[in-house]
């Protein structure tokens, strides 16, 4: 796929703070551009801005996620896109998990380098407003929207004045 892109004028960036998740990733998809960063660092700086900028399952794992924000927003060119998933936490998806009990495994803290934070769509949107974009929208995936597995944030920033 990221030979298609290429073909097409895209250029295809992976960044990962793991070494061995970089490694792994190298070996299955050696044509791929991965390097180990983190969202703490000035990426833009490194390897410039985009028009599109996704994170797949980060933020929950961020002590910093203001920081993150802030990174996510510097990545992208003027009226460029940003997607981020993350799972979905909602009242009618939690209020079912401990009703089957299934909450305190959901939130467990035994789960090293798990989940830390727990992004409802409001506070969500409250960290992306902050960092500075503009017309955030959501879309919940994975079972019913009301027992959403995940939900994507697509947020834009804004373009030249």
């Amino acid at each position: 796929m990221a030979n298609a892109l290429a073909q097409e004028g895209w250029e295809v960036i992976g960044i990962d703070p793991s070494t061995e998740g970089i490694a792994q990733a190298q070996a299955r998809y050696p044509h791929l551009a991965l390097y180990e960063g983190s969202a703490y660092e000035d990426l833009a700086e490194h390897y410039g801005r985009f028009p599109v900028v996704t994170s797949l399952e980060v933020v929950e794992h961020l002590y910093a996620p203001r920081r993150y924000a802030a990174t996510l927003f510097d990545l992208l060119e003027p009226s460029g896109t940003a997607i981020v998933s993350t799972p979905y936490h909602g009242y009618w998806k939690n209020l079912a998990m401990a009703l089957i009990g299934k909450l305190d495994a959901h939130f467990t803290a035994l789960w090293d380098h798990g989940h830390i934070k727990f992004w409802p769509i409001r506070t969500l949107s409250a960290l992306l407003r902050e960092a500075g974009f503009v017309d955030i929208r959501f879309e919940r995936v994975g079972r019913i929207p009301a027992l959403a597995k995940s939900m994507i944030a697509i947020a834009r920033r804004p373009g030249y004045a």
